[in-house]
């Protein structure tokens, strides 16, 4: 085991990119026969596919479970009602921008035989009214089994907030029973964290393995579709915090060049550190001592905003669907992007905090709109391509989310008269 112990050591970033390099470079070099690899891959994509529900099922409930009844009061309400509108705006950020730059498309990633790998004809998807509708699991456990994602994160959400109740019923019995579910759900949570830890080990190998493949078909040419993807992603990031957070606080008479001055410390160690939780101290110091912000609002506002806020996540969903979808020559209708949406907003209660969410987070997408990363699959090597360039999105993500977590604290502060405009003169 000290053979690989630098392997283990070295920063998993730095790993991955390596992997997404030298892939690269194989596969041009070895053309299609690079393919006798592609098992390599797969196993890296069927592990990915192995943790999703259990993630899912685990860190919802807990998300939910952990949200104090009594704090969902007037700020509560306040923060989480503003939390899901900036996800809302934020996919459909991503979703905007991936449809007006068109990311992946002429790409047409195609089998080994020559033919699509997708049956487009075949795949049916359902109408906006249809999946509304669907939305409510006839059988939570049949849709959980069968990786059905909307109606799973419905019951999830639901399960939780019951839990959330039960643990403050005055019946102790009743209230240990919720506690002790509680507990089991948090555990189940925790060994989950670690096994995506575990698995993220082996990303760099899969990573390898699944861009030399596609290079290997694609050549080089390929540079050009995620170079495109980065930069649109980055861009809708930018536009996202300009207008979307910075008029949120124009709008309720706070200066915004002011914020972001004042938010600095905070989005710089985020694109660093690439962690919300990380970041949380520096954000409640700024709230505390930059912004003149109450506690009682930032100690409720900033922690749930770590847990629940995933907008630079949303943005990065948008357009990495889009691009997957141009990538194998099946773009996304209007009914597919809406889904997109509702998946992304009702997903963003707990899993923000999963190590690797992103890359988890669109496989779930992906599956809600009918588009499953089977091995072997062009759409497993389109997002075999995402994941390659994945920890530099990240570090615009979690900047994104941040910057959200501060801004909706602002303004829920703001409208409480909860914060000192002293600090804004």
């Amino acid at each position: 085991m000290k053979i690989l112990s630098w392997y283990f050591k070295s920063s998993l970033l730095i790993r991955i990119l390596a992997g997404l390099t030298l892939g690269a470079i194989a596969g041009i070099y070895f053309g299609p026969e690079i393919e006798v690899i592609s098992p390599v891959g797969d196993i890296f994509v069927n592990l990915l596919k192995m943790i999703v529900m259990p993630v899912v099922i685990s860190t919802l409930i807990v998300g939910a479970g952990s949200i104090h009844p009594a704090q969902l009061g007037r700020v509560g309400v306040k923060a989480l009602s503003i939390y899901m509108i900036t996800t809302g705006f934020a996919v459909a950020m991503g979703l905007f921008f991936g449809n007006l730059f068109q990311p992946g498309k002429g790409m047409q990633l195609i089998e080994k035989g020559g033919g699509p790998a997708l049956d487009v004809a075949t795949m049916k998807t359902p109408s906006l009214v249809e999946t509304i509708v669907n939305i409510v699991p006839l059988n939570p456990f049949g849709a959980i089994s069968s990786g059905q994602i909307l109606p799973s994160i419905f019951f999830c959400l639901l399960f939780g907030i019951a839990i959330a109740y039960l643990k403050q019923h005055e019946n102790k019995h009743i209230k240990s029973v919720a506690t002790t579910i509680y507990n089991f759900f948090e555990g189940f949570a925790e060994v989950m964290y670690l096994m995506v830890s575990w698995i993220l080990q082996y990303a760099p190998i899969g990573v390898f393995a699944l861009i030399a493949v596609v290079f290997g078909k694609q050549g080089a040419e390929a540079f050009g579709p995620l170079g495109m993807t980065t930069l649109v992603v980055y861009l809708a990031f930018t536009a996202h915090i300009i207008f979307v957070y910075g008029g949120g606080i124009l709008l309720f008479k706070l200066n915004p060049i002011l914020f972001f001055k004042k938010a600095k410390e905070a989005m710089v160690t985020a694109f660093v550190t690439r962690s919300s939780s990380g970041t949380l101290p520096v954000s409640m110091d700024i709230a505390a001592n930059e912004m003149g912000i109450d506690r009682g609002v930032y100690s409720f506002s900033l922690p749930l905003g770590a847990t629940i806020n995933m907008d630079g996540t949303a943005i990065y969903q948008g357009v990495c669907a889009i691009f997957i979808g141009f990538a194998i020559g099946t773009p996304l209708d209007f009914s597919q992007q809406m889904t997109i949406i509702a998946t992304a907003v009702l997903a963003s209660i707990g899993t923000a905090g999963v190590p690797g969410a992103g890359a988890i987070m669109l496989m779930m997408v992906l599956n809600s709109v009918g588009l499953s990363v089977d091995p072997g699959t062009p759409v497993a090597m389109a997002y075999a391509m995402i994941f390659g360039i994945d920890a530099l999105l990240d570090m615009g993500r979690t900047i994104t989310n941040v910057t959200g977590d501060l801004t909706v604290t602002c303004i829920v502060a703001k409208s409480e008269k909860e914060i000192d405009m002293s600090f804004w003169e």
